[in-house]
């Protein structure tokens, strides 16, 4: 045999060793790993994937087992909006999640004028052809705001008082409503998406609930106009700032 295929031969016989080992390695037969870890072959014993799958499997998922920092973040921000209601809040029509810091109270129609109505100090009266609702207060002014509305159809006028306040209102449409609009949810929570806005005023007759609310809106271009099924409209900002002013049992006149 000459020098030159000795070699050859020799540097194959060393490839194929090497081959083996690796094969044996990553991909060891059952028998031989769980010897290896002291199962000694038993088809009954715990047995793990060998190390190079085990990496392969482990490696990615790892990571996407821990919450990605923007869902982190949302996580802590929703945390922090948790919020105690206020005293005079009805925790069954209340969200208690505080969502004011997203409103923007430079979005406002509200100033101090000269009382048109002439009514006692708080006392809420509804212009509902001008589309302005006024509060009255002690010194002969009243806060104006704007509002929005009921569309033909759907305006209603009388008197009524204050009879329940609510704090970033959960919204269920009533059973009227859902005949006309099926797409429309049973329930949605108070939140930024909800009709009701940020604060609601729940009109009432003695005991009994007449369905029309004084509340804010997430459609804040509907301000000025008649498009509501009945309910007056404000502006978010300007609902926080009557809500905070005005008692349950105020009295309320819609004309």
């Amino acid at each position: 045999m000459s020098l030159r295929l000795g070699l050859v031969l020799g540097f194959a016989a060393l490839l194929a060793d090497a081959g083996a080992a690796v094969a044996q390695y990553y991909y060891w037969p059952d028998s031989t790993y769980g010897a290896q870890n002291g199962a000694a072959g038993d088809p009954d014993g715990e047995r793990q994937p060998p190390r190079r799958q085990r990496a392969r499997a482990n490696w990615p998922f790892d990571e996407e087992r821990r919450d990605p920092p923007r869902a982190r973040a949302k996580d802590n921000r929703e945390r922090e909006r948790l919020a105690a209601l206020p005293p005079d809040a009805d925790p069954d029509y209340s969200t208690p999640i505080d969502y004011d810091d997203d409103v923007d109270m430079r979005q406002t129609r509200r100033r101090l004028v000269a009382d048109p109505t002439a009514r006692d100090a708080g006392t809420l009266t509804i212009d509902t052809r001008a589309r302005r609702l006024y509060l009255s207060l002690e010194d002969g002014r009243a806060v104006e705001y704007a509002i929005g509305v009921g569309r033909t159809g759907f305006a209603w006028k009388g008197e009524a008082k204050i009879g329940r306040k609510a704090f970033w209102p959960g919204w269920t449409p009533p059973p009227e409503m859902l005949e006309r609009r099926p797409d429309l949810p049973e329930h949605m929570d108070g939140g930024l998406k909800n009709p009701l806005g940020a604060r609601a005023l729940y009109l009432f007759q003695g005991q009994k609930d007449t369905l029309f609310r004084i509340h804010g809106t997430n459609e804040p271009e509907s301000i000025g106009r008649a498009v509501s099924s009945g309910c007056i409209r404000m502006l978010n900002a300007d609902v926080i700032d009557l809500y905070q002013r005005v008692a349950k049992g105020a009295r309320v006149v819609v004309k």
